[in-house]
């Protein structure tokens, strides 16, 4: 595999969160989190909530998992860790965008030649989900 399409080692991610990196295709950034299966496997959803795009589901410290499930701390809305499907939530029969990845040697690598690899975190734009928006994070 290219090591520009390396994103992290399989080991450094969770199944009860997420690793937040950076994607670029061609002059625009997107945001995208990797999540470990029960059964191994690691899968890549585009960092936005369906209901309002504007809303991440990682803030940069790892998104919410309860139950199994990825949460959207602004409106409590649920989504299936291995297809991203909301089944619960303002945004209820929606999907998660997907990115393809593949782990290969105990390394997690971007395999989706629509995007390339442009490094670990957010990509610095700032999160317009703040503000007077009702959410379920307590504060």
């Amino acid at each position: 595999m290219d090591d520009a399409r390396r994103i992290v080692a399989a080991d450094e991610v969770p199944s009860d969160g997420t690793v937040l990196f950076t994607l670029r295709n061609g002059s625009e950034t997107v945001e995208a989190i990797l999540t470990k299966l029960d059964d191994g496997a690691i899968v890549a959803f585009e960092n936005a909530c369906p209901h309002w795009t504007d809303v991440r589901l990682d803030k940069g410290s790892g998104a919410y998992v309860r139950n199994g499930e990825l949460v959207c701390q602004k409106h409590g809305a649920t989504f299936q860790r291995d297809t991203g499907y909301c089944d619960f939530g303002p945004c209820e029969g929606s999907i998660l965008s997907t990115f393809d990845v593949t782990v290969e040697e105990g390394d997690v690598y971007l395999t989706d030649d629509a995007f390339a690899f442009e490094g670990l975190g957010g990509s610095g734009d700032d999160d317009l989900s703040s503000g007077s928006r009702i959410d379920f994070t307590g504060s």
